[in-house]
């Protein structure tokens, strides 16, 4: 009989899709994003992940301080109210709210 294999809990979202709210129902968004871009944009709104354009390195923090203060002017929202932890943004919205308004801003 073959073993068994157990999977660690992730941190993506627990329903399909780029935004959706995790177990702890926190609005969580699942980013790709681009450092060192001419300019911030959202460049993709998919079914997976949403692509964010980011124009600063990826060093010492400074890109993720980047994306915290656009997506942050994106989502209308207080840089305090949206967290970066790897590749999921979390943040004060509802998952509508803030579909509706990521698309919004897509090139």
């Amino acid at each position: 009989m073959p073993e068994k294999t157990k999977t660690k809990p992730s941190q993506t979202p627990s329903s399909s899709g780029q935004v959706a709210r995790d177990k702890n129902n926190v609005v969580t968004i699942s980013v790709h994003a681009k450092p060192e871009s001419e300019l911030n944009a959202i460049t993709v709104v998919s079914i997976v992940a949403v692509g964010v354009a980011i124009a600063a390195p990826p060093t010492d923090g400074q890109a993720n301080a980047e994306l915290v203060r656009y997506l942050s002017k994106v989502l209308a929202l207080k840089r305090s109210e949206v967290v970066v932890d790897k590749n999921i943004v979390k943040v004060a919205l509802t998952p509508e709210q803030g579909l509706d308004r990521l698309k919004q801003e897509a090139v």
